[in-house]
């Protein structure tokens, strides 16, 4: 988790000015160690946050997907992924992300969950 620069520098100001550590910790909700970090990387001066990365953007549009599974509720995986040119995984984690689950059952697993007659089991 990324703590705010006026966070930070409050924080190291409230120990600088006397106070422990501990109660830092507590009046800022951040733990110990962290303030143990900030005070590490204002001496070598750099205490601004770390740059977070740049996110890659979705390879698969939402509402072609979202559309596209309403027209065939019953297509697997990787029919959808040979219909948009995609890996099935990307099509997995795009249905995943818009909460859509497409379970299904073969046809022969469905033949070989037949109750079994256990009537005719001696004990």
């Amino acid at each position: 988790m990324t703590y705010s620069q006026d966070l930070r520098t409050k924080a190291l100001d409230y120990i600088e000015n006397g106070s422990s550590k501990a109660e830092a910790s507590r009046i800022f909700g951040v733990t110990t160690q962290t303030l143990f970090n900030w005070i590490k990387r204002k001496k070598q001066g750099k205490l601004p946050p770390k740059q977070t990365r740049k996110r890659v953007p979705y390879r698969i549009e939402e509402e072609k997907l979202k559309d596209y599974i309403a027209a065939n509720p019953d297509s697997y995986l990787r029919e959808i992924a040979k219909e948009f040119d995609l890996a099935i995984s990307t099509v997995f984690y795009g249905c995943k992300r818009l909460k859509i689950t497409l379970k299904k059952r073969h046809h022969s697993t469905r033949k070989g969950m037949k109750k079994r007659d256990w009537s005719s089991r001696k004990n």
